[in-house]
């Protein structure tokens, strides 16, 4: 497994023409992430920007596809925030272990793995072979505050 240096992951979102936003705080009873051992789970979130979310409603009637892997692309941004947060800077990241991502969606879509590699493409450009991870791609029939997608993560992490 390999190790970042500690700018490796700022450096990429520079390049990438990205910057993490302020971590976002919990909507309800939770904390944004819980850390065991080398793991750090990140608390499910949602596509925030500059405090508003990107675009509610379902996939695709309400919200296209590229719309949809926007915000899940956004939702991985916040998801990072927290994580810098949490371990003082993304140099402690050594593996994207997981991300779960849930998609609000009409019935009879079948895209959600789709709209889940806006975030799995984001993770693999900023962490190269290190952001592979494993994943589940779900559809659901509502989300909280009407949003379109939520992404939780698993995050390996240096002691």
């Amino acid at each position: 497994m390999t190790t970042l240096n500690p700018h490796g992951a700022m450096e990429m979102l520079a390049k990438l023409g990205l910057e993490l936003p302020p971590a976002p705080k919990p909507v309800a009873s939770y904390v944004p992430a819980v850390r065991t051992g080398n793991l750090l789970v990140v608390s499910g979130q949602l596509p925030f920007q500059s405090g508003k979310l990107i675009a509610t409603g379902k996939v695709p009637s309400a919200v296209s596809l590229d719309i949809a892997q926007e915000c899940a692309r956004q939702c991985v941004l916040n998801a990072l925030a927290v994580v810098a947060g949490e371990c003082g800077g993304l140099g402690r990241v050594s593996r994207i272990v997981r991300l779960g991502v849930f998609v609000a969606c009409d019935d009879g879509f079948a895209d959600q793995p789709k709209v889940a590699n806006g975030a799995s493409d984001l993770l693999q450009q900023i962490f190269g072979e290190s952001g592979r991870h494993a994943r589940a791609a779900v559809g659901t029939n509502a989300l909280p505050l009407g949003a379109c997608v939520e992404v939780e993560m698993m995050v390996e992490v240096h002691p």
